[in-house]
């Protein structure tokens, strides 16, 4: 056995003894940690199965290790790319400079993914395909591979909640053996650094409307000696990295449940509030007062406020083409600073009125002015626009120079 080297704390790229890089059809892009049990073996179902799918590939172990995994994948014949560990998805962004292939599949080395049965994978990207994800539960799951509560709890759910929010129809999110065109995986822009990478490429994917197809994979449990990362990490790592996940799903898609939600807030807020502006109201029998005014009052502005973060989330991620073009149309700077104002000189006019009854009754206060409390509701309303008009200038700056910079 190889001595083992000591752990990256650079960037370094190396070849098998006689090999001469170049393009080929599919890059087989693995991340490895200590991974000196299975790497061999899988380095050769990875040449079984480039040479049953008759395509040209490259086998590219994106590695950190501090065992032998790398000196035993040069040996095997595959590329090693060694990185500083620094999570599971900057893995991958690290090895973006040197992927060769113009379609790639990403998985895990050891063993528990069959890569010798890539033709899955290659007849779809044949096919058109942008994104290619595998999926156990359409494929085979060997018992003892997978802890019940990832079966039947953590993965359903999780890929329920990211199915509903993003409109995809996924079975299962967090396969670790999935295909994508070089082209989609630079569209995707991976920011995450960990286990969260896998949700952020799986709605990536589905905002962007890329093609998506889902192919059978085999999930094998571990082979004996090793150890999982997640067993390795502690009982905790699997909780970790489920909210991490979720984290995830949640802040690359807020207007999914901020925008629509909150405008039929705001709505129901002006219902409540307009009419009583004018004094209490009696309908079919059921009296609207002041409280009811309150509550119309908070409906608005927590609606509003929604509103506005689901706007600028969609046009911060980019993910909706088309979308920063029709809000700038719309909601341009003149205008938002035109109706800030008027909407606070309103308020204050109402306000004012308030006021001067106070000064009047000698700093005491005989009426209950619903205009007034109007008012404030409008000054509310105008320091927001005020605020979101200037949030979505500047955010509009940053998405613009973000453009110019990747052309």
């Amino acid at each position: 056995m190889p001595e083992p080297r000591p752990a990256p704390t650079v960037i370094e790229h190396l070849l098998p003894p006689g090999a001469t890089p170049g393009p080929v059809d599919l890059s087989l892009v693995v991340p490895a940690l200590n991974e000196a049990i299975t790497v061999g073996e899988f380095v050769g179902w990875c040449k079984l199965g480039l040479q049953i799918a008759g395509v040209t590939g490259q086998i590219l172990i994106v590695d950190s290790s501090t065992d032998a995994t790398p000196d035993i994948v040069l040996a095997a014949g595959g590329e090693v790319l060694r990185v500083p560990k620094r999570g599971l998805g900057r893995a991958y962004i690290d090895a973006l400079p040197y992927i060769r292939g113009r379609w790639i599949v990403m998985g895990d080395a050891d063993l528990t993914y069959d890569f010798r049965e890539l033709v899955p994978f290659i007849v779809q990207f044949r096919a058109g395909a942008d994104f290619v994800m595998g999926s156990r539960f359409d494929g085979t799951i060997e018992v003892g591979s997978m802890p019940p509560l990832h079966r039947y709890f953590g993965t359903p759910l999780t890929t329920w909640i990211l199915n509903r929010i993003y409109g995809s129809g996924y079975t299962d999110i967090h396969c670790g053996m999935r295909g994508l065109t070089r082209e989609a995986l630079m569209r995707i822009d991976l920011k995450s650094q960990s286990w969260e990478y896998a949700s952020e490429m799986v709605l990536k994917a589905a905002r962007l409307g890329l093609r998506i197809e889902e192919v059978p994979v085999k999930f094998y449990k571990d082979r004996e000696g090793r150890l999982s990362h997640h067993r390795r990490m502690g009982w905790l790592s699997p909780w970790i990295a489920g909210w991490l996940n979720l984290k995830v799903m949640l802040v690359y898609s807020p207007d999914s449940f901020l925008l629509v939600p909150g405008a039929l807030l705001m709505l129901a807020g002006l219902l409540l509030s307009v009419p009583l502006a004018f004094g209490p109201l009696v309908v079919g029998g059921v009296g609207f007062e002041i409280h009811w005014m309150l509550l119309g009052l908070t409906c608005v502005t927590l609606g509003y406020g929604c509103f506005q973060v689901g706007i600028l989330a969609r046009i911060m991620h980019g993910l909706r083409p088309g979308l920063t073009e029709r809000v700038q149309k719309i909601l341009t700077y003149d205008r938002g600073m035109i109706v800030a104002g008027l909407l606070i000189l309103v308020g204050l006019f109402f306000g004012g009125q308030l006021a001067w009854h106070y000064v009047q009754g000698g700093f005491r206060l005989a009426i209950v002015s619903y205009r007034a409390i109007f008012g404030l509701l409008l000054i509310i309303l105008g320091f927001q626009t005020f605020g979101f008009t200037l949030l979505l200038e500047m955010t509009q700056r940053v998405v613009r120079g973000r453009t110019l910079n990747a052309n």
